[in-house]
């Protein structure tokens, strides 16, 4: 048997296939993306050329740009916008009333219509900054706070019982106000109740759409989580 004595050919190695800029390889297909004009310029597989990638989570759809709010909703945007507990909630709302009873008994000698109309908008205002684990608080706190901040604009005499029963007749005399404060306080603790229900309904439906995107594209043959 001759054996060769040239030199020992060797076989040439296949080299990786080059492709151009814009060039998405996925397996074993290639798709060339070219730019549109005006186009985000982002690449992705047939159907979808230049398109976000979209993620588990299905994104909320933006509001109406060209709807005007009114301009009440916009003075209320600027207010300020704290989170007060239950508590804290009938701890300002009494402290207020008290401030308001006595400069209502120093200014306007214990006026019940000025002392009225301080304690509507200070009703809605407690009602607005409780926080929402506490809503149920806001329409309990504002008849106690009417209630302090009647004392010094009673006119009570006589000791303790004759301050109190001067607080349970000013009480009786502006039930319309008392009434009208808690209905408000009422009425907006349900709205913001009513709203948060809706809010974390649409965040269970959005992450159960999510997690069952997720569900598919894991069963799919050769799809990545």
């Amino acid at each position: 048997m001759e054996h060769t004595t040239g030199p020992s050919q060797q076989r040439p190695r296949p080299r990786a296939p080059r492709y151009g800029q814009g060039a998405l390889v996925e397996g074993a297909t290639v798709y060339r993306v070219t730019a549109k004009p005006g186009g985000s310029g982002r690449s992705g597989p047939p159907g979808r050329p230049g398109g976000p990638e979209r993620s588990g989570r299905p994104r909320r759809p933006d509001p109406d740009p060209g709807r005007r709010l009114p301009p009440v909703a916009h003075a209320l945007r600027r207010l300020p916008n704290p989170r007060l507990t239950g508590i804290g909630a009938g701890l300002f709302a009494s402290a207020v009333m008290l401030l308001i009873g006595m400069l209502d008994e120093l200014l306007f000698d214990g006026s019940a219509i000025v002392y009225g109309v301080f304690f509507l908008p200070l009703s809605a205002l407690t009602a607005l900054w409780v926080r929402s684990a506490d809503l149920v608080t806001a329409p309990i706190s504002v008849p106690i706070a009417f209630a302090v901040g009647a004392v010094p604009i009673s006119g009570g005499t006589g000791g303790y019982g004759g301050q109190i029963m001067a607080v349970v007749t000013a009480l009786a005399v502006n039930a319309g106000w008392l009434y009208g404060g808690t209905l408000i306080a009422g009425l907006i603790t349900t709205v913001r109740k009513v709203r948060l229900m809706r809010r974390r309904e649409a965040d269970r439906r959005a992450d159960r759409a999510g997690t069952g995107r997720a569900g598919q594209v894991q069963r799919r043959p050769g799809g990545r989580a």
